[in-house]
């Protein structure tokens, strides 16, 4: 069995409508097991999931460690695998590991390097994590404002005069297929476009059911120049799964009362015609043309099968049409 793919922007790459977020992988939020890894992955392959992304980042290594040995299971040429340069690993040697968001990871501590010689060192280290001769995908990770503050306009420069020029020859030299930038904001994914030669950007949410603002230019840049979206966060990181709930997060935060607030309005326009929030939000990104893939991250294979019933869930159009009217989406949004 196989999900529909879609060809991602100007690439010859052609993604599932769902992809595999390898957050989970890397023990976010809760650790899994080694069984609930394999299980989980042998679940993603038999549903037909085709399109893989990992980073350095997740869990300090372990995400691409978990999938690589995920992949020889099925040892199939098609799958396409994405992973991320900027955040580069060394070993620990006792020290203690600052883990953020992930939970029991490697003996590696992290740091940022957005070199040319980083990245392609960066490169190297994952192709020897996932066992694999090939990344079909590379992404330059996390240069936004939510990662680096004010220090942003000097990591853009690294940035570009480093990794971007690393990812560039890997793409020239036919050693990646694509390349682009793996962020969480859609402004930093704009100055990129605008200063580079990118196939693609891996945004994490912002666009999505409770938030559209990337429609005002970035969105319109991708159409103009064939670039594609992958959209990562399609749940704003638990609130769109969850619903307007005590302590629900949004944005790797507690959420807002105002972010509750909208919620639970777009929940009461879902119930009335029977759809859960959940699935509305995952199909939601999956209408604008530019998008080529949803990823939400995946801890086991409960989520998984939860995931894809959402995402064959028939949603009328007429909801579409009512949250436009009710200004909870904006009216320029693509729908059916």
């Amino acid at each position: 069995m196989e999900l529909d793919r879609k060809t991602l922007g100007r690439s010859q790459l052609k993604l599932s409508l769902l992809g595999f977020g390898g957050t989970g992988l890397g023990n976010m939020y809760v650790a899994m097991s080694e069984r609930s890894v394999v299980d989980t992955l042998s679940a993603a392959y038999a549903a037909g999931i085709r399109y893989y992304d990992t980073a350095p980042l997740y869990g300090h290594g372990l995400s691409e460690l978990r999938l690589g040995s995920g992949l020889r299971m099925f040892s199939d040429p098609g799958v396409i695998v994405s992973s991320k340069v900027g955040w580069r690993l060394r070993p620990a040697f006792g020290k203690p590991t600052e883990a953020g968001l992930f939970r029991d990871i490697t003996a590696f501590t992290r740091f940022n390097d957005y070199s040319y010689d980083g990245a392609m060192r960066s490169f190297e280290d994952s192709l020897n994590r996932l066992g694999r001769d090939r990344i079909d995908i590379l992404l330059i990770h996390d240069v936004d404002r939510r990662n680096q503050g004010e220090r942003f306009p000097e990591v853009f420069r690294q940035a570009m005069a480093g990794a971007y020029k690393a990812v560039l020859s890997l793409r020239e030299q036919g050693v990646v297929k694509a390349i682009g930038c793996g962020l969480n904001d859609w402004e930093a994914c704009q100055a990129f476009a605008e200063a580079g030669d990118f196939d693609c950007f891996l945004l994490a949410g912002r666009y999505t059911l409770l938030e559209q603002e990337s429609l005002k230019s970035f969105l319109p840049l991708c159409g103009k120049r064939g670039i594609g979206i992958i959209l990562g966060g399609p749940y704003n990181s638990g609130i769109l799964a969850s619903g307007a709930v005590k302590d629900a997060w949004f944005n790797y935060a507690p959420a807002t009362a105002q972010v509750l607030a909208k919620v639970a309005a777009i929940e009461k326009v879902c119930a009335a015609h029977s759809i859960a929030l959940k699935a509305a939000a995952l199909q939601f990104p999956l209408h604008h043309p530019s998008v080529t893939s949803v990823i939400p991250g995946i801890s086991n294979a409960a989520e998984l099968n939860e995931n894809l019933r959402m995402l064959r869930t028939p949603i009328p159009a007429e909801l579409w049409r009512e949250l436009k009217s009710a200004g909870l989406m904006d009216a320029k949004a693509p729908t059916p």
